[in-house]
């Protein structure tokens, strides 16, 4: 089955809208969907990542972005799954400084659910940001008919729980070695 244009499926999709945030310490940023141009931009951005904020984010040491990983994250359908930036300048200043995004975990249509995952370089933690890109998320879900998000989360990332406890959404945890699988009714 071919895969849903991705020009088509963002008309008429407000959640799909670039929009600037301001960020708690009063740096405005630009939310957007992913582009197939953003890979080198999102090698750089892991390169200057934290080994803790890798940890967390991958569950392990990772030290590099697999072309397969950048490809799933930049060639997105905004059908069945979604990816959104938050970066800093543009053109070939952009400077990537987060990330969010769903995949649908199945072969619905539309999705039932989705996995979320995100990542944010450590001097944009506790600014906003990771909660901001959560909602798009939510929009962009909802968009789609996905009725419930999924994520597994370190036990110790208790900045990413709290992004999760904060979004609003009914939830719902299961701690498993260390790792809780958490589960939002949308």
């Amino acid at each position: 089955m071919p895969r849903p244009d991705p020009a088509v499926a963002r008309l008429a999709r407000p959640d799909l809208e670039p929009c600037p945030f301001r960020l708690r310490n009063g740096v405005v940023c630009l939310i957007r969907p992913t582009r197939p141009g953003d890979k080198p931009k999102i090698v750089r951005a892991f390169g200057e990542l934290g080994p803790e904020t890798r940890y967390n984010r991958f569950l392990g040491y990772k030290t590099e972005v697999s072309t397969t990983e950048l490809e799933r994250i930049t060639e997105v359908d905004f059908s069945r799954d979604c990816a959104f930036l938050a970066t800093l300048g543009n053109g070939e200043d952009e400077l990537v400084i987060g990330g969010a995004s769903f995949f649908s975990l199945d072969g619905a249509t539309p999705p039932e659910r989705a996995e979320v995952a995100f990542t944010i370089e450590e001097n944009f933690q506790r600014q906003g940001l990771a909660l901001e890109l959560m909602r798009r998320l939510i929009d962009s879900a909802r968009a789609v008919g996905v009725r419930r998000l999924e994520a597994e989360v370190l036990g110790t990332n208790v900045g990413m729980l709290t992004v999760f406890r904060r979004s609003g959404l009914p939830l719902e945890r299961e701690l498993e070695e260390g790792v809780v699988h958490v589960r939002m009714e949308l």
